[in-house]
């Protein structure tokens, strides 16, 4: 019997964990049918004010009215240029912002409008790795400190005590027990990547939001950091939502894919059919700019310029916000929105001139 097998046969009398309690493991699969992670039209909008009586001129539209749900056990990939939501969107679903509009549910709770206290008992099942591994630590904490917060936080002292449940984090991530008493400083960036990871995996969690875990760090680490992240998932049983501007790395890790851009999802397919059969023009673009440093492995394709900028999220354009940039734009693309549907089984694009679609 495996480690998560007795955990799980603990885990089966439902009883409330007290303070000696070992942490329940996370499962590997929903106890409902339902996804894990659903989101329906989430919405953000941060509003701009001006003068003394800070009246409200415009909002900036950093996530305006995106949907998509994540499957326990899976790795939704979240691509896109910088400015296009991403984070927002990880901050929105972890519930460290609140959303102006739409709705969020984790295991088929509505969690959208959950107070502070009302999602005390839900951060243990969601848990963020943060972009920056430099200004995510406290640097005038210990690495038992950081990686133990989560246990003082939550009133939890797991078997054995939190000294030696922290020590087998770090092992666990790959680092030394014995750096318990050193400080972040003494770390290079991709250790205090793994600091922070151990601190997101400290209680279980089912759900762990990765905004942008590796684009800190040296080429050279990056891989480490994503198989690693991998491992875990394959021995823990996580659910990922991987938020990343690197289509190299997303392919590596993710099982579903969404483009975004402009505060939008304008494709989510899985894996294969995003690279090998992409439908809308914004992810073809993206895709021709990926690198291929093996030449025996290039094909002739031709690299495809956008032209202009991304246009402002106060002030987005009308139709096709992609429309401005995009070179099969017609008419109708700057008149009217597409809407995000599913043309092909599991492949869904808002586009009105998709490619590769049937006919």
């Amino acid at each position: 019997m495996t480690k998560d097998d007795r955990n799980d046969k603990d885990d089966k009398d439902g009883t409330v964990p007290d303070e000696t309690a070992t942490i329940p493991a996370q499962p590997t699969a929903p106890t409902a049918d339902g996804p894990l992670l659903a989101v329906d039209g989430l919405v953000k909008h941060f509003p701009i004010t001006k003068g003394l009586l800070r009246r409200q001129a415009g909002a900036v539209r950093a996530v305006d009215g995106i949907s998509f749900d994540v499957r326990a056990g899976e790795t939704l990939g979240v691509v896109g240029e910088s400015g296009c939501g991403k984070s927002t969107m990880g901050r929105l679903i972890t519930r460290l912002l609140e959303p102006t509009g739409g709705k969020v549910e984790f295991e088929g709770k509505d969690i959208t409008h959950l107070s502070a206290s009302g999602m005390r008992p839900l951060r243990r099942d969601v848990q963020m790795i943060f972009q920056d591994p430099y200004s995510s630590l406290n640097p005038r904490h210990t690495v038992g400190t950081i990686v133990s917060a989560p246990f003082k936080l939550q009133g939890i002292t797991p078997e054995g005590g939190i000294k030696r449940e922290v020590q087998r984090l770090l092992e666990l991530v790959g680092l030394s027990p014995e750096h318990y008493n050193r400080y972040p400083h003494e770390f290079s960036g991709g250790q205090r990547q793994r600091i922070g990871i151990a601190r997101a995996l400290a209680l279980k969690p089912k759900l762990v939001v990765a905004d942008e875990p590796v684009s800190a760090l040296d080429v050279s680490i990056q891989a480490q950091v994503v198989n690693l992240l991998d491992d875990l998932q394959e021995e823990l049983g996580l659910t990922y939502v991987i938020i990343a501007h690197d289509l190299s790395v997303i392919r590596h890790v993710s099982d579903r894919i969404a483009v975004m851009y402009l505060g939008k999802i304008v494709e989510l397919t899985d894996r294969t059919s995003l690279y090998e059969k992409p439908m809308h023009p914004y992810t073809t673009a993206l895709l021709s700019a990926v690198p291929v440093p093996d030449p025996r492995r290039r094909t002739k394709r031709e690299r495809i310029l956008l032209k202009g900028d991304v246009p402002s999220p106060i002030a987005p354009p009308p139709g096709c916000r992609f429309h401005t940039r995009c070179w099969k734009a017609t008419e109708v693309c700057a008149t009217q929105e597409p809407p995000l549907v599913e043309l092909l089984p599991g492949h869904r694009v808002a586009c009105h001139h998709p490619e590769n679609a049937p006919e």
